[in-house]
């Protein structure tokens, strides 16, 4: 099955996609620190370095061949989020959806490919936000720009603690498919004491237990905390800047209820998953280690169920921002074998026909 990547960056939905025996023919992202990391990770892929409007049929076809892309199963990617993520709401001055510059460019590079490569499915992902009925313009121009192609759509917000990830992280999806209905993965985790049938969440500490060690607990130039980093070591793991106010009781409180974004100061817990990884490498925003220090790459490549030799260009902060930008590969995997079973299906009962 053949697939064509776009807004690639280091690769967390095509692994899953690669893992559920797609492969990867075309790619695209316009940082440069995640073109090399795709293309050392990827070898197989023909990757362009550029903007996804550059991202033409005529230069797709000089890249893989047009013979490549007559029959293409899957087109997949997710937009740049920022146009449509909560920051939006309070970031009053900067555009949202489409009317943001990068929205626009971006939603319309994807739906231009989906026209002219016109493959089976499409996986267009991102932040859960736009499911918003603010973001509701936005949701229905793509779905009804999909299905003027052809294409039956559907969409939803998805946990990755669900399917086995260590971290809570909604992630918003749209399929879309030539023929028939797809059918969305069914969770295999649950929180825990909720279901009697899935296995609990999957937590921070079952994951990071072999990396937690105090000769590797080094902030690596930036104390978590910032000039808080006192107040950091006394909030509880699992808890955040709220433990110290006054709705909270706390004797001797240092900030006011909810006047900060949610995650200032957060700590996980061991024994719970992850909270989302942001794509900002943080001094002052969580999440942070139990033992109030910043998390190290190998640990967020953990959380984000990428493999540990996964290669990732650059310094600290840009592979930092690779790995908080991407799709936990184990979710996208979870899509990906549905996917793969709804081409399965499709092609035997032409066959059959």
């Amino acid at each position: 099955m053949r697939a064509v990547s776009l807004f690639s960056g280091a690769g967390g939905l095509d692994l899953g996609m690669r893992e559920a025996g797609f492969e990867i023919i075309a790619a695209v992202d316009t940082d440069g620190y995640a073109a090399r990391s795709h293309e050392r990770n990827f070898p197989e892929t023909a990757f362009f370095n550029g903007s996804i409007a550059d991202f033409t049929q005529q230069r797709v076809n000089d890249m893989v061949g047009a013979a490549k892309l007559e029959d293409v199963d899957l087109l997949v990617g997710g937009p740049p989020c920022p146009p449509f993520s909560k920051s939006r709401f309070y970031r009053t001055d900067k555009p949202r959806a489409m009317d943001d510059p990068v929205g626009e460019v971006t939603i319309s590079g994807y739906l231009e490919t989906l026209r002219w490569l016109r493959p089976k499915t499409f996986l267009l992902e991102n932040v859960a936000g736009m499911a918003f009925k603010v973001h509701r313009e936005t949701l229905d121009h793509i779905i009804a720009t999909a299905e003027s192609y052809g294409y039956r759509c559907d969409h939803r917000v998805l946990n990755a603690a669900d399917f086995g990830v260590p971290q809570i992280r909604q992630r918003f999806f749209i399929v879309g498919t030539l023929e028939g209905e797809f059918e969305w993965p069914a969770p295999t985790h649950a929180e825990r004491g909720t279901s009697e049938t899935l296995s609990p969440w999957e937590t921070a500490g079952s994951v990071l237990q072999d990396l937690d060690t105090e000769a590797n607990a080094s902030d690596e130039g930036h104390v978590a905390g910032g000039k808080h980093h006192d107040l950091l070591k006394q909030i509880p793991p699992g808890d955040n800047y709220l433990y110290f106010t006054a709705k909270r009781g706390h004797p001797d409180p240092q900030f006011e209820w909810r006047k900060r974004y949610w995650s200032f100061l957060l700590k996980l817990s061991p024994d719970m998953p992850a909270w989302t990884i942001q794509a900002r490498r943080s001094n002052n925003m969580g999440p942070f280690h139990w033992r109030s220090r910043i998390l190290r790459i190998e640990e967020v490549k953990r959380i984000q169920t990428f493999p540990d030799d996964w290669f990732l260009a650059g310094n600290v902060e840009q592979q930092w921002r690779q790995v908080g930008n991407a799709v936990p590969p184990k979710l996208a995997n979870a899509l990906a074998v549905q996917l793969a079973e709804h081409l399965r299906v499709g092609r035997s009962t032409q066959r059959a026909a």
